[in-house]
């Protein structure tokens, strides 16, 4: 059988395993599409009719598979899911898991099923949005909103139990996890080794444990009609410092050309951590989205390492995860730069209260 859900015999197998799952009499998938992206996970949209249970009417919903090969930073679909659920539960702005299936599910490798979200991740298209200097900032604040529910999720979480309580504090946990997925890595990058030194040397201290989305950036979340509908893509999920979300969010690469509008490149930093403060109740600290900003550039080249390895040595022909691969040395570049521009900066670095 083909683990493709372009094929008909696929789809039927899966929509036996989901009927089972939410209690139905049968489903039925009318449709099935291949969606953009997902270099890190294959996803799909079906259309399903559901007869008898709970959920019986006609559905949107996502499959999430594993792509063809996963990158060690990546969680793995059945803890992914666990991930979600707690979210959903914390009143994220989350799509509703279905179903969800390990590796010997019908598809031959684990899923998770959720609902369709309405709207546009399209990054590009939303920073270059003409109502994007009305819209931006609403959607910076409801961001903000959304990343302080995630970090009121903390440990410990018996049913978060397979994401592992960093040893070293989050920053310098962080560093480590980088340096150990870069092991893997098909060449060397001093520069990067570098700058993850530098990183490790300068570790704020620590502050609480927090659940820590990983990839909370425009390009993943979603937007209609100038409102906030959904946050995506959760694989990168971890207990680590929430302010490592914030400098993500706001690092440079994920701007796409609006460098002024620091916040995700829809608004200006200030807008953001304001909403941030007032929703979570701290304050982030100027020196912290600075460090976090240069760690978001180091993990962004380590991730970029470890794609274009796919194409050059794994055999993966994408053009996706070609172009990926060119973008390691921008990475180092960005990162190196703001190194040198702190080091200079009358304070001489990170100054931590």
């Amino acid at each position: 059988m083909k683990t493709t859900l372009e094929d008909i015999a696929t789809r039927t197998a899966l929509a036996a395993a989901v009927a089972t799952s939410i209690g139905a009499q049968t489903v039925a998938i009318t449709s099935a599409t291949k969606l953009a992206g997902g270099a890190v996970q294959e996803n799909w949209r079906i259309d399903a009719t559901v007869d008898g249970g709970a959920r019986a009417g006609t559905h949107a919903w996502v499959v999430r598979t594993d792509a063809s090969a996963r990158i060690a930073l990546s969680l793995d679909r059945e803890t992914e899911a666990k991930v979600l659920a707690a979210a959903h539960l914390a009143g994220v702005k989350v799509a509703e898991l279905i179903a969800t299936a390990g590796a010997d599910s019908t598809l031959g490798k684990p899923y998770v099923v959720q609902n369709w979200i309405e709207g546009s991740a399209q990054a590009r298209r939303i920073v270059r949005d003409p109502d994007a200097t009305e819209h931006g900032p609403a959607i910076a604040r409801e961001l903000a909103a959304e990343l302080a529910r995630i970090h009121t999720i903390t440990p410990p979480r018996p049913e978060l139990a397979a994401l592992p309580l960093p040893l070293l504090t989050p920053a310098r946990a962080e560093v480590a996890r980088l340096r150990a997925a870069l092991t893997r890595a098909g060449e060397p990058r001093p520069a990067l080794e570098y700058i993850l030194y530098w990183l490790d040397q300068h570790a704020p201290p620590a502050h609480p444990l927090a659940l820590v989305h990983g990839d909370f950036r425009t390009g993943n979340y979603m937007v209609r009609g100038g409102l906030l509908t959904g946050i995506l893509d959760w694989e990168f999920a971890h207990w680590g410092d929430p302010d490592e979300d914030i400098g993500w969010l706001t690092a440079c690469c994920w701007r796409f050309g609006n460098d002024a509008l620091e916040a995700g490149g829809i608004a200006p930093l200030a807008v953001f951590l304001d909403a941030y403060a007032a929703a979570s109740g701290r304050t982030v600290h100027a020196d912290a989205v600075r460090y976090w900003q240069i760690m978001a550039a180091a993990k962004w080249a380590t991730i970029a390492v470890l794609q274009g390895d796919r194409f050059r040595l794994g055999g993966e022909a994408r053009l996706e995860l070609a172009l990926t691969g060119l973008m390691p040395a921008e990475m180092e570049h960005d990162a190196l730069t703001d190194i040198l521009a702190w080091g200079r900066a009358p304070k001489g670095g990170p100054k931590w209260q």
